[in-house]
C-alpha cells in the first residue's frame, strides 16, 4: 500500500491538491486494504486517515495498515474533521460521488475548493503489480475449473438458470467470494444476445450455448467466455465458431506493450468484417480486468492510449446472428514486457458436447 500511496502522492503535488477524499469501494480498498463496505479515505502531504463508523474501526485498524483510525457518526460526520484540517483544495472522484453528496460535501465546506480527479484512481490502478496480477490469474483459475465442471453438467432439458446456479456454486465452494457479474448463459437463437442472462429456457439439442462468467477472489475479478454446442455442430455454427476463432487468436498474437486498444480492435474486426459478418459484433473487443470486471484500459475504438506491461485485459470478439445464434470467446490475458500471457486456459477448439 506505501507504494500506492507514494504515487498517488506524487500526483497530488503535480495537480496541487492539499488533500484527496476516496470513498467509491475499489478505490478505497485499493489504496487502504479495506474490504468493508463504508468508509472514507483521505490523504494528505503527510497524513493517511481512514474514517469509518463504530461497525468498522476494529476491522479498519486491522486491515488499514499505516493509517490513522477516526470514528464517523451522525453527530460527528466526517466533513467535521475535513472542516478543521486546512485543506483548501480537495481533489474527490467526480466519476463516482453522486450530485446529492457532491452538494453536501461543498455546501458544508465552503472554505474547501473541491478539485475532480478525473480518473485520476482508475489511471493508477490501470497497471496491476505482480501480486495482484496472481490474485487474478487464481480467480481466472477457479473460473477454469467451473468450466471443466459444468461440461460435466450440461445435458439436454436442463435450464439455463440451473446452468448459472451450478457455476455460481461450483466457484464458491473454490474459494471464489462471489460473481464478477451475472452470469451470461445464453442457449439457442438467445445466444445472439451478447448479454443474454441466463433464462428458464432449456437446453436443446443442437443449440450454440455462450457461458460468459467470472468469479471475484480477495476482491479481484475474472472474466472468459466460451461457446459449445450441444450435440453436433452444423456447417453454418462451425463456419462462424472458426470466424470468432480466427479474429480472437489473431488479436491475442498482436498482444505487446505500445499497442493501443483500437488497433487491437481493428484486427479482430477487420477479420470479422473481411468474412460478411462486420454488422454483426457490436461490441468493443474488450476492456480492463481488475477490482472491477470492466475497467481502464480501453480495448475498443475509444482506446488509443499504448497498452503497458502489468494492464490485464480480455480479447472477446463475437458473432450474433437474430433468430440463428452467436458465438463469443474470451480470454483474460495480462500483457508482460514481451507481449502476453494467457490467464484463461480453457480450451478454445469447438466443443460439440454429446448428448
Amino acid at each position: 500500500m506505501n507504494n500506492r500511496i507514494k504515487k498517488l502522492k506524487e500526483e497530488m503535488k503535480n495537480r496541487d491538491l492539499d488533500a484527496v477524499l476516496i470513498y467509491k469501494p475499489e478505490n478505497r480498498r485499493y489504496i487502504s486494504g479495506f474490504t468493508g463496505t463504508a468508509g472514507y479515505v483521505l490523504i494528505t502531504e503527510d497524513k493517511s486517515i481512514f474514517f469509518t463508523d463504530f461497525r468498522y474501526i476494529q476491522q479498519a485498524a486491522s486491515q488499514c495498515k499505516g493509517f490513522e483510525i477516526l470514528e464517523i457518526s451522525r453527530n460527528k460526520p466526517v466533513t467535521e474533521y475535513l472542516e478543521n484540517m486546512n485543506i483548501k483544495n480537495l481533489g474527490f472522484e467526480d466519476d463516482y460521488m453522486d450530485f446529492s453528496t457532491y452538494s453536501k460535501f461543498t455546501d458544508e465546506l465552503k472554505n474547501i475548493k473541491f478539485i475532480p480527479l478525473k480518473g485520476l484512481m482508475l489511471s493508477l490502478r490501470v497497471v496491476k503489480d505482480e501480486d495482484e496480477i496472481n490474485t487474478i490469474a487464481k480467480a481466472a483459475s477457479i473460473a477454469d475449473e467451473a468450466f471443466k465442471h459444468i461440461l460435466t453438467y450440461i445435458k439436454p432439458g436442463i435450464s439455463e438458470k440451473d446452468i448459472a446456479l451450478e457455476l455460481e456454486y461450483f466457484m464458491k465452494k473454490k474459494g471464489a467470494t462471489g460473481l464478477s457479474f451475472e452470469s451470461i448463459v445464453a442457449s439457442g437463437k438467445r445466444s445472439s444476445l451478447p448479454h443474454g442472462v441466463a433464462s428458464d429456457k432449456l437446453i436443446e439439442k443442437g443449440d450454440f450455448l455462450t457461458l460468459d462468467f467470472g468469479c471475484i477472489y480477495n476482491g479481484y475479478c475474472s472474466d472468459m467466455t466460451r461457446t459449445i454446442v450441444i450435440g453436433k455442430a452444423s456447417d453454418e455454427q462451425k463456419n462462424i465458431y472458426e470466424i470468432v476463432l480466427n479474429a480472437q487468436i489473431k488479436a491475442l498474437e498482436a498482444v505487446k506493450p505500445g499497442i493501443t486498444g483500437c488497433e487491437l480492435d481493428k484486427i479482430a474486426r477487420d477479420i470479422i468484417t473481411d468474412a460478411g459478418y462486420g454488422d454483426k459484433f457490436g461490441h468493443g473487443l474488450g476492456h480492463g480486468v481488475g477490482l472491477e470486471v470492466h475497467e481502464m484500459p480501453h480495448v475498443n475504438s475509444l482506446g488509443t492510449n499504448p497498452l503497458l506491461p502489468g494492464m490485464v485485459i480480455t480479447d472477446e470478439p463475437g458473432i450474433y446472428i437474430p433468430d440463428f445464434g452467436g458465438v463469443r470467446i474470451e480470454d483474460l490475458v495480462v500483457v508482460t514486457k514481451d507481449g502476453y500471457k494467457v490467464l484463461s486456459n480453457s480450451p478454445k477448439e469447438l466443443i460439440e458436447l454429446s448428448c
